[in-house]
């Protein structure tokens, strides 16, 4: 037995009886089946220990390699793979992998399908133990992927692929391979430099196999073609065999790829990859950034390219976590703003990584320019403003500062300021991107206002300011460079630091002064105004006590009148508080608003605000003389005003006055009318005249009132002189001292055209005259001349009536004021000067008829009467009382209420006596008698007259009358004049005469409130009461107001107890109890129409329901002020009205906010009343409201629940009132809060309001149906919006949707519920509101006519609607949801829909439909995009422009994706639109369809150019602009350059040739304009080949008459023989050009003729042309002729010239001939 074999020996005896099989094989079957059973198992033999068996292996399979190169041979494919898979010897895979690679190619179709499950399963764990071998299992898995056809999506073969392929099992394989995928899709075939971007050194060697240069050449073996292998891995990768979330990045690679092929099926993964992702995932956004940016070292992948970099900034604009990633985002906006050209890379530095979160990034970009840069650059600016709106404070304000300076730098290096604007397309760019820089500079800067905008220089803010002011850009980025200073707007507010704040006035004081054309230091020039916006920031970011900025302000309101309207506007805001305050609203948390109040709100000082406007530095100074007349006289008066207006404020602070929208008109009626208030000023201003500062704060305001009454012109006048009035009035003798001196300057403003004018000067100048102060000498001349003008008065005439009645003004205004300052007596001197203006007053009042005149005597007859001057003790001898009485009386019956006053005044005067026939009883009578006069505001004149008559100077109507600072005078006593007036007047109450009973009633208003502090109105207020009660069943609604106004005035003027008196009597007269008083009336007297006021359960028509109302609340003294309240009539409203009987005074009792604050059962009722659908109920409730709530947010917020409970109780109430009022009020109710408030109302809410949409009243339904769409409209922008605001919305959704699929919504019998559930649900799917065409439309577009429109522009709007409808929008949304099989199934019905379709609507939405297939799901559209394209191109002949012009878009898409065939088809239909219609639209058409297909299907149209060009060509010379310009713009977008048609001469010439013979002229003309412009476009050459083509051509198009136009072919003409003279070195030729040429000089065509002549002589001047002198002179004489004759025929067709140009023309043959 022999000796035991060694392990060695046995292998290598195995071994070598396998390479004998081989040996011995004598064919390649045999070998392969050898191969088959032993290459294996000898192939793992080179995983033995020893390395002799290795070298034999080895040695054999350099023999086989010899023998298999035969492609007959298959080898074990199968066998040698699985080896692979299990076997980890990196030897034996060596050989595995190169045989696996050598026999995969011999494989058939059904193996490779075999062999791809075995190939992809643990290549993942492949790639851990050997990046090389797995490179090359991946590059034998994209082999296989060729041979693959992958099942349609969504079938049960594509569901099972996944587990099919064993990713199931191994769950790292799929996302393994479709990373590599993408990877492969950014890769480029044997790339210049070891990385790409996106792509590390490792990545692209991966890819490569390591440098195996051959790889991707598919003329090698072993090679495959790049762009298929792309398409394939791409289409493996859409399928089943990998989840949405793998395929996400790759997908995304896909859709940015430059290979349409590749990006469609990209751009249909990413429509549900997106969805299957989270946007803040750290991981995802990991892989985003590294992609984007690139990753670092000199092996690390670039950035991606720009298409790419483009889609991943779209998404990162999707993530809120993006933001946080500061460093990075840095750099994005960095590289991508500071790019530079294509193909240069700037390398990153060799700096280790960081943690993305922190430190600073390299930079590391790939450069673009051009269109790429555009959209890349716009898609960083909206980047920017994601971060600015998303960051969070503390990521933003790392990010904010550099890309604002980059956003600049990037602005500047466009050469800013300057911009050169003109038509290119990359100007058109580079101005978008200025404008969108701008904007995200601004969002940004308000994102991070701390650090870009708080700082002391103001650097950015500045700038901005700049650019506005000199930016020479167009209109566009004027408006962003407007917006980022809006955005920054936002920043503002609170409190201001000291030095900023003096920053900013300075910067928007600069801004103010800025000019049009001026050349600042910096060296720009100012073009336009930045005025605006600088009183805009002074209004919003100033606080209202910055003296600047009210400054600005006025400077603003002093513009001249080319000045902007909203500048001016903003001027007067600023000016205003309560403007003011509406510009920047409180902080709504409380610490906030407390401390925004005291800041933002407060009023300016009033020292350093006169001190501003009028200081010695100001142009209005008041310490320098003013010689000449004031600038920015327009301001003047509001500057004034605005500082009389903070003066009386502060004196009345202590009264809590409110600053609101009437404040400025309350502050003047306090001042005014209340005696409290005036109180308060006087002893305010009195306080102001001991302190030495704020003296001299008065003395200022006194002077510059009293220079713009001297110095000014226009409203600024009367503004000051109401002001200065009002000081005077109040202020002391000392304080009205500093301006007595300068009385005399009134005097032009006495004698003035304006009567308010001339009346305050008058009354100032008696004022300041009677000051003990004011000199004697200037004094008496002013007297003179006033006395010098009044007694011309006989003889004036025109405007000399009027300085009559200024000067009589003044006169009686001077006397009565020295009459009032008792320690002025008159002196016995002057006394027969005032008995002479007195003597002239009466004269004036007896003799004259001139109103003007008569309004000065009674005027002046009131003042001296009221002053004591005038009495019936002191008139003239030849002047009765009776007289004076009767006179006035006379003028008071005709509505002068200046005479009325002057009877009330002259009744002060008189005795006490009763007795009929007595002055006094006179006065009385007369003043009864008024009763007639129908003027209801004149009996309030009378209502005072009696006051005076009766109280005196006790009467408050008298408050303002007393203008001085001294006693009221001495008057004869009154004890019972007011009692027995008010028992007179009582009396007529009760008289059945309307006329009468209606004075009377007014007039005992008036008593009750000037004299109802006095006892004989006091003791009688009950009986005041009783006849107030008494016109409560007035039919007469005023005399109702009236007596609800009587009565809260009787109400307030009683001490506690009579009050308490007063409410009993009130409530039993209505409750039917016993009573203490007379008169009472019945508790049904009527108030109201009935339903005018609807509650719960009936309406408010009584006084007797009024009672119930405020029994129901709990307080009957409210009754008071309902019925002050309810009063609507406009005479209330009135100034005067507002002043002495208005709301101010009607809720001076401040117990009612304290009651109310315990009895809140009021606020529902009064809250539902305020949208009753009576309008004088409206108005009133509203009235009642604004009084009794304050804060009506805070009062609402804190009573919601009851309000809302209420509501929705009566929303189903019994009167159509109380519905409609329900359903308004819960609209205004929900609109203005968040959804979380009335959240669990919702489906009551919806439900009642359903409900109310059937009701049966037509305006009910009406306010249902808005309430309805207010809520939709809620729902729909909670759902656009963010964060809290979605849950809210998703919250309400629960509620809203099952409610609208329920038979209370789509299911309702209600036609109009119905229609709305569909709407809303439309709406909700869209997140937006539109609606659906209006069935009428059509109705309206045939008649667009009448309506002043045409058709197309209701077509057009019609069009916008469709684009933008939600049903369209729906059906967009469910074509995303088509696969190949659904699309099959939507051929028919798409096709009848598009057929079959009637109205605009429908046509146009089956174009757009074709056109989002085309472009959105062209994979799986491509195969039937013939068949539309062919229904498409039928469509377009509709008779309708807007549905032909949608389905010739539609054409141009669909042309992407169709055969060249079809292309061709749709290019002839175009052509025969062209030449065989007659109707010009058919022309139009066909140039749009061409238009359409250059423009969407760019890349086709160039493929097949050579067939449609010539007929673009050919096209654009026709002489209708509309069927010209379509193939002009394509000729334009798809040509080079001029030089273009040489290319396609041959074709062009034929085709010209070939219509140079039709019978249609249009036809002709455009044929012989092509010949022509081909000749324009050779530029002066023409080779041999090209004359002879073009010869023969030419010559036909200019034979024939003479047509407008035809000048154009015979320079043409001309032209061509310039560049070929060789070509009239034919004799036949020469002859047959001279005779071309002579002939057309000769036509009778004036206007021709001398267009022809021009060529002649062009010709003439040709060096081989010969000598025509003879022939051209037979031509010329007769124009020459007719020339010197004086007779030019052709003068009619000559546009210009003179005699010697006409003679030229006929000369300049002659001139050039030989």
């Amino acid at each position: 037995m022999a000796a035991t074999e060694s392990p060695e020996a046995k292998e290598l005896s195995l071994v070598g009886r396998v390479e004998l099989r081989i040996a011995m094989t004598d064919s390649d079957p045999k070998l392969e089946t050898i191969l088959n059973t032993y290459l294996p198992p000898l192939l793992l033999k080179l995983a033995s220990d020893h390395i002799s068996v290795r070298n034999k292996v080895i040695s054999i399979c350099q023999h086989l390699n010899t023998r298999v190169k035969a492609p007959n041979i298959k080898l074990p494919v199968t066998g040698l793979l699985k080896q692979y898979k299990e076997n980890r010897n990196a030897l034996v895979r060596h050989f595995d992998i190169l045989y696996i690679q050598q026999g995969l190619s011999r494989l058939s179709i059904p193996e490779h399908l075999h062999l791809l499950p075995m190939l992809v399963q643990g290549i993942q764990r492949n790639f851990q133990e050997s990046a090389r071998h797995t490179s090359s299992l991946f590059n034998m898995l994209l082999k296989l992927l060729h041979s693959v056809t992958f099942p349609p999506r969504g079938s049960a073969e594509d569901t099972t692929l996944r587990h099919t392929l064993g990713f199931n099992e191994d769950i790292e394989d799929a996302p393994f391979i479709a990373s590599w995928i993408g990877r492969l899709i950014l890769f480029s075939p044997n790339p210049p430099s070891k990385r790409l971007p996106g792509l590390t050194t490792e990545e692209c060697n991966f890819l490569q196999l390591y440098d195996k240069r051959d790889t991707w050449l598919p003329g090698v073996a072993g090679g495959m073609n790049f762009v298929e292998t792309k398409v394939a891995a791409v289409k493996f990768l859409a399928s089943g065999a990998f989840s949405d979330t793998e395929r996400f990045l790759p997908a995304l690679i896909a859709a940015s790829d430059n290979n349409t092929r590749v990006s469609d099926l990209g751009e249909d993964m990413m429509k549900r990859a997106t969805s299957a992702v989270s946007l803040e995932d750290a991981a995802i956004l990991e892989q985003l950034f590294r992609l984007y940016l690139g990753t670092r070292g000199t092996d690390g992948s670039l950035p991606a390219r720009v298409p790419l970099q483009v889609k991943l900034l779209a998404l990162l604009c999707r993530s809120k976590r993006a933001t946080s990633y500061t460093a990075r985002n840095i750099q994005i906006i960095k590289e991508g703003l500071t790019s530079n050209t294509p193909g240069q890379s700037v390398e990153p530095s060799n700096v280790m990584p960081v943690n993305p979160r922190q430190g600073e990034i390299p930079f590391s970009a790939v450069a673009v320019q051009g269109l790429e840069a555009s959209k890349l650059r716009t898609q960083i600016f909206v980047y920017a403003n994601w971060l600015a709106r998303m960051s969070d404070p503390a990521h933003i304000n790392v990010v904010a500062p550099s890309t604002v300076t980059q956003l600049r730098d990037y602005i500047e290096s466009q050469g800013w300021p300057n911009f050169h604007e003109d038509m290119s397309q990359q100007r058109k760019q580079e101005s978008n991107l200025r404008s969108l820089g701008y904007e995200s500079i601004g969002v940004l800067a308000r994102a991070s206002a701390e650090a870009l905008i708080h700082d002391e220089d103001l650097d950015l803010l500045r700038w901005l300011f700049d650019s506005l002011a000199a930016d020479s850009a167009g209109r566009e980025v004027v408006l962003s460079i407007e917006m980022a200073l809006s955005s920054i707007l936002g920043a503002f507010g609170g409190y201001l630091k000291p030095d900023f704040e003096r920053s900013l006035e300075s910067l928007l004081l600069h801004n103010m002064q800025r000019q049009s054309g001026n050349v600042e230091g910096s060296g720009f020039r100012i073009v336009r105004s930045t005025r605006f916006a600088a009183v805009r920031y002074a209004n919003r970011c100033l606080p209202f006590r910055n003296v600047k900025a009210r400054w600005i302000n006025v400077l603003a309101l002093g513009s001249d009148s080319s000045e902007r309207r909203e500048v001016l506007d903003e001027g007067r805001k600023g000016l205003d508080p309560y403007s003011y305050k509406m510009l920047n609203p409180a902080k709504s948390n409380p610490l906030e608003k407390e401390l925004s109040m005291q800041s933002e709100y407060e009023l300016p000082h009033l020292g350093e605000l006169l001190e501003q406007f009028f200081g010695e530095n100001s142009v209005w100074s008041t310490v320098r003389p003013q010689g000449v007349a004031l600038t920015m006289v327009n301001a003047y008066g509001s500057a004034v005003t605005l500082c009389f207006n903070i003066l009386f404020h502060g004196s009345l602070s202590s009264g809590a006055l409110i600053i609101d929208s009437e404040w400025e008109r309350q502050l003047t009626t306090l001042v005014t009318n209340d005696e409290s208030s005036r109180n308060r000023a006087r002893h305010y201003l009195h306080a102001m005249a001991q302190d030495l500062e704020r003296e001299s704060a008065l003395r200022t305001l006194f002077t510059a009132a009293l220079n713009g009454i001297v110095a000014s012109s226009g409203s600024s006048v009367a503004s000051c002189s109401t002001c200065l009035l009002q000081l005077c009035s109040l202020s002391s003798d000392i304080s009205v001292g500093s301006i007595v001196p300068s009385a005399f300057k009134l005097q032009n403003s006495i004698l003035s055209n304006d009567k308010a004018v001339r009346e305050a000067s008058s009354r100032l100048f008696g004022i300041l005259g009677s000051h003990q102060d004011c000199p004697r000498s200037g004094l008496e001349q002013m007297l003179r001349a006033f006395e010098g003008v009044c007694k011309g008065w006989q003889e004036a005439v025109g405007s000399d009536y009027l300085q009559v009645h200024g000067a009589m003004l003044a006169i009686a205004y001077y006397w009565s004021r020295r009459a009032f300052r008792a320690s002025l007596p008159i002196a016995t001197a002057d006394e027969s000067r005032v008995q002479a203006a007195v003597a002239l007053c009466l004269e004036i009042l007896t003799t004259s008829k001139d109103k003007t005149l008569l309004d000065a005597a009674t005027v002046s007859i009131a003042q001296l009467s009221v002053s004591g001057v005038l009495s019936p003790r002191s008139l003239p001898q030849c002047y009765s009382a009776a007289t004076v009485v009767k006179r006035l009386a006379d003028n008071a019956g005709k509505g002068n209420e200046n005479a009325i006053k002057a009877l009330g005044s002259f009744g002060m005067q008189c005795d006490e006596d009763f007795t009929e026939n007595t002055i006094f009883h006179q006065i009385f009578t007369g003043l009864i008698k008024l009763h007639e006069v129908r003027d209801i505001t004149v009996q309030f004149s009378v209502g005072e007259a009696f006051s005076n008559t009766a109280a005196g100077w006790a009467s408050k109507a008298l408050i303002a009358t007393l203008d001085v600072d001294c006693r009221p005078p001495s008057s004869p006593s009154r004890n019972v004049s007011l009692s027995w007036i008010l028992g007179e007047i009582l009396g007529n109450c009760k008289t059945t005469k309307p006329a009468l009973r209606q004075a009377s009633v007014i007039w005992l208003l008036c008593l009750v409130q000037f004299c109802g502090h006095l006892p004989a109105i006091q003791e009688r207020l009950r009986d005041c009461q009783t006849a107030f009660k008494g016109f409560l069943t007035d039919r007469e609604s005023l005399n109702q107001e009236t007596a609800s106004r009587g009565l809260s005035i009787v109400y307030e003027k009683g001490d506690r107890e009579l009050k308490d008196d007063l409410v009993r009597d009130l409530v039993n007269s209505f409750t039917g109890s016993s009573v203490n008083m007379s008169g009472s009336i019945s508790g049904e007297t009527q108030l109201f129409e009935p339903g005018a006021l609807p509650t719960g359960e009936g309406s408010i028509t009584t006084y007797k329901d009024i009672m119930s109302l405020a029994a129901e609340v709990g307080n009957p003294s409210l009754v008071y002020k309902f019925m002050s309240l309810a009063a609507n009539n406009a005479i209330w409203s009135s100034r005067a009205a507002f002043g002495r009987f208005g709301l101010s005074n009607v809720f001076s009792d401040s117990s009612v906010d304290g009651y109310l604050a315990q009895n809140p059962k009021l606020y529902p009722a009064l809250f539902r009343y305020r949208f009753d659908p009576n309008t004088n109920v409206r108005s009133s409730m509203n009235e009642i409201w604004a009084a009794l709530v304050p804060e009506p947010t805070v009062t609402i917020d804190k009573h919601f629940d009851t309000i809302m409970d209420d509501l929705l109780k009566n929303i189903l109430g019994k009167e159509w009132r109380t519905r409609q009022a329900c359903c308004d009020a819960v609209a205004d109710l929900v609109q203005s809060r968040p959804a979380a408030k009335y959240e669990k109302y919702i489906g009551e809410i919806w439900t009642l309001t359903f409900k109310v949409c059937d009701d049966i009243k037509e305006s009910v339904r009406t306010a249902a149906m808005a309430l309805a769409r207010v809520l939709v409209s809620i729902l729909t922008r909670g759902l656009e919006a963010g964060d809290s605001t979605t849950r809210s919305a998703g919250a309400m959704l629960e509620h809203v949707l099952p409610f609208l699929l329920s038979p209370s919504g789509l299911e309702s019998p209600a036609q109009e519920i119905q229609s709305f559930s569909l709407s809303a649900l439309l709406q909700i799917i869209k997140k937006s509101n539109n609606s659906l065409e209006p069935e009428g439309i059509e109705y309206i577009r045939l008649r667009a006519e009448q309506y002043g429109v045409t058709g197309q522009q209701i077509d057009d709007a019609r069009l916008s609607g469709v684009r933008g409808s939600p049903m369209l929008e729906a059906i967009e949304r469910c074509l995303d949801f088509l696969d190949e099989m659904s699309m099959q199934e939507l051929r028919r019905p798409l096709e009848d829909a598009i057929t079959t379709g009637l109205g605009l609507p429908s046509r146009v939405g089956g174009s757009r439909v074709l056109v989002s297939l085309s472009t959105r799901h062209n994979y799986i559209f491509r195969p039937h995009a013939n068949h539309f394209l062919r229904l498409a191109r039928k469509q377009v002949l509709d008779r309708n422009e807007t549905i032909s012009a949608s389905y010739a878009a539609a054409c141009g898409y669909l042309a992407r994706l169709t055969s060249d065939e079809e292309i061709l088809k749709l290019v002839e239909h175009c052509r025969k639109l062209y030449f065989g219609s007659d109707d010009e639209r058919d022309r139009v058409v066909a140039g749009e369809i061409v238009f359409s297909i250059s423009k969407y299907a760019t890349d086709r149209f160039g493929a097949l150019a050579a067939e449609i060009l010539p007929f673009v060509f050919l096209a654009k010379q026709d002489a209708y602009e509309g069927a010209r310009t379509p193939f002009q713009n394509t000729w334009n977008e798809t040509v080079g350059g001029s030089r273009t048609v040489l290319l396609y001469m041959q074709e062009i010439v034929q085709l010209a040739k070939q219509y140079l013979e039709s019978p249609r002229w249009a036809l002709k003309h455009t044929a012989a304009f092509t010949v022509a412009e081909v000749i324009d476009s050779t530029g002066g050459e023409i080779g041999d080949a090209t004359a002879r083509v073009v010869w023969p051509v030419l010559e036909k198009a200019v034979d024939g008459k003479s047509w407008e136009g035809k000048e154009r072919i015979l320079r043409a003409f001309v032209r061509f023989l310039r560049a070929r003279n060789t070509t009239t070195q034919d004799e036949t030729i020469r002859a047959r050009v001279e005779q071309i040429i002579l002939r057309e000089s000769n036509r009778n065509n004036a206007a021709y003729r001398r267009h022809a002549l021009s060529c002649l002589a062009e010709y003439v001047e040709l060096p081989d042309s010969r000598d025509l002198f003879t022939d051209i002179y037979g031509i010329t004489a007769p124009i020459i002729e007719d020339l010197l004759a004086g007779t030019d025929a052709m003068d009619h067709d000559m546009q210009s010239g003179d005699h010697l140009s006409r003679t030229a023309y006929g000369l300049h043959p002659l001139r050039t001939s030989k």
